[in-house]
């Protein structure tokens, strides 16, 4: 990818990092531990990004 993005693509980026995290603690702790994984979690090298 080119050093120098434009803006839409950046945010696009930024947005997919924020969601590309775990589950909060405070969540696993409000559903008894029934919810634990994130269905959106992705990996770098598994999976590509339509941008």
């Amino acid at each position: 990818m080119s050093r120098n993005k434009e803006l839409g693509r950046k945010i696009r980026l930024m947005k997919k990092i924020k969601e590309n995290r775990r589950v909060p603690g405070w969540v696993m702790v409000k559903t008894a531990r029934r919810v634990t994984t994130n269905p959106r979690r992705r990996n770098w090298r598994r999976n590509n990004l339509k941008l």
